[in-house]
């Protein structure tokens, strides 16, 4: 019978750690080292959004009438905050929406909301704040004769138009066609230039990095859509906006407790300057400090705050798509501060760190990972980093050796759902996000997963990690890895639990246990076996 165990769970553990190598789209590698979650992503050429466990199978999907404008959120309550994308003439570059949905679980539309016209429009990205509340990402414009009495040199100017950047938080009243601005933030109330010293906001760039200088274009055409914002992300704690620059290559903190008369000067708010920048990061030379060698930030995406009890929380990872250098790469750096949201400021050196503390870039060859528009990169509960390639539609996650313990590639594609080893072309991604299987939007959701999005698929080896099983009877092992104890999460009135190290050996068993202690294992891998109603379950633990 020990042959028996042994050979069952050393197979077991070969298709953990091989499974996938010969599919091209669709879940390519699971490792026993990847973190049992749930992936939310939105394809670019989709009306879909769509959750799906480590195989690929998909546990839940949304359908709009729009594809996404970009980001999507899956809040607590199980409800999904999209973008969306209406056609606007006027306003035309990439990641212009101009639409906001709200569906609960069941695809019902809760909420809609509508930005878009000739002059303004939402794009790329929004923010659920905890109170309900939601910032909006967007732009208006100034026409020729603003941009010119703002300070703008006559000869950055390409188009008959600037984009201002702004951000909007809007107040939706549910089950109404009422929703509120109740605060507004513009770029182009914090503007210095050293121009034309008749207009007001004239000065010495170098003097003032609380304030955007107008006329750095970054080597970038002087197009009305001179920046291109493309993320904003929010703390709580710190009530604290972080936004990213894609054209200027920067990164920029705002107070969020302001009011909107104080988002519009340089006093108020909890940190005392107004709508000013409390912190500016990736590209010093924008306000005249050090050189192009200096630059650390090529048209990055998705700078946001790591979450609280995470490996590196509250420092700032962002995806460096590297345009300007031909790779990518994914940092992580923690900004000086003299107290928490005080960010200290260099005259010589700027707003430190010099450098990110932290890198991934390709081993072999750089240049083999670079996506140029899109992407993202999330740190996990269990200290992996999930990364999106977005521009070919490939996920990937990295264990703490930085080695790929997770892959998968978007089959929606803009020619529709691909098959099996097709070749994944079309298939941008903006943004992927994994969600613990604890997570509340799951609590007594019916997730029992379904097939891969991919046609002519191929999941015959998958061994998903402590997950629900395809079946009736569900069984799932949490937290895992696991240190001292482990939790039996079943609607079935369990028998017997019997775990196995890897040699096929007994080494503990228990009656009618749903907490299992296991503090007195070695760190390791093992097998539990989950007996019930003449059953079984076979699962895989990790003890730390």
């Amino acid at each position: 019978m020990k042959h028996h165990y042994y050979f069952t769970i050393i197979t077991l553990l070969t298709f953990i750690q091989f499974s996938f190598t010969q599919n091209s789209i669709g879940t390519i590698t699971n490792t026993d080292n990847a973190y049992n979650g749930y992936t939310l992503f939105a394809p670019n050429a989709s009306n879909n959004t769509y959750l799906i466990n480590n195989c690929g199978e998909v546990v839940h999907q949304w359908t709009s009438t729009y594809t996404p404008a970009a980001s999507v959120y899956l809040l607590e309550n199980g409800n999904l905050l999209r973008t969306g994308k209406i056609p606007n003439e006027s306003i035309s570059f990439g990641g212009v929406g101009g639409k906001i949905e709200l569906f609960d679980w069941d695809n019902n539309l809760l909420w809609e909301y509508t930005y878009s016209s000739e002059t303004q429009s939402q794009h790329h990205d929004i923010f659920p704040l905890p109170n309900g509340n939601i910032l909006m990402l967007a732009v208006d414009t100034m026409t020729e004769i603003e941009a010119l009495s703002a300070g703008r040199d006559p000869n950055l100017l390409t188009e008959s138009k600037i984009f201002n950047e702004q951000i909007i938080e809007l107040q939706p009243l549910l089950g109404t066609d009422i929703t509120t601005v109740i605060w507004e933030w513009n770029i182009k109330d914090h503007l210095i230039q050293d121009y034309d010293s008749e207009i007001a906001n004239y000065g010495v760039v170098s003097e003032h990095p609380e304030l955007l200088n107008f006329n750095f274009l970054n080597d970038n055409d002087g197009v009305a859509n001179w920046l291109h914002f493309n993320s904003i992300q929010y703390n709580a704690q710190l009530d604290q906006i972080i936004l990213s620059s894609r054209k200027l290559s920067e990164l920029y903190i705002i107070d969020h407790s302001t009011t909107t008369e104080e988002a519009a000067g340089h006093t108020g708010g909890t940190y005392g300057k107004g709508g000013d920048f409390l912190f500016r990061w990736g590209n010093p030379i924008s306000h005249g400090i050090g050189d192009s060698d200096d630059q650390t930030l090529f048209s990055q995406h998705y700078p946001h705050w790591i979450a609280e009890g995470l490996t590196d929380e509250g420092k700032i990872i962002v995806f460096n798509n590297g345009n300007s250098i031909r790779f990518s790469t994914v940092d992580i750096f923690e900004p000086e501060t003299s107290e928490p949201g005080v960010y200290i400021f260099d005259e010589e050196t700027g707003y430190g760190p010099s450098t990110p503390e932290w890198t991934y870039e390709d081993e072999i060859d750089p240049e083999n990972f670079f996506s140029s528009i899109l992407s993202s990169a999330q740190r996990l509960p269990n200290g992996n980093t999930l990364v999106c390639d977005g521009d070919s539609g490939y996920f990937f996650e990295l264990d703490n050796t930085n080695t790929k313990v997770w892959e998968y590639v978007n089959p929606d594609s803009a020619t529709g759902i691909l098959t099996q080893n097709d070749e994944p072309t079309a298939n941008l991604v903006f943004r992927a996000l994994k969600f613990p299987i604890d997570y509340p939007a799951f609590t007594n959701r019916d997730l029992t997963p379904g097939d891969p999005i991919e046609l002519d698929f191929d999941i015959s080896d998958c061994l998903q990690l402590s997950t629900v099983d395809n079946v009736k009877n569900k069984i799932a092992l949490y937290p895992n890895p696991a240190k001292s104890t482990i939790k039996i999460n079943t609607n079935q009135n369990i028998t017997k639990v019997e775990i196995f190290n890897n040699l096929g050996q007994r080494i503990a068993s228990y009656k009618d246990k749903t907490i299992l202690n296991i503090e007195h294992l070695k760190k390791g891998i093992y097998i539990i076996k989950v007996h019930w109603l003449g059953n079984v379950a076979i699962k895989k633990i990790i003890k730390n």
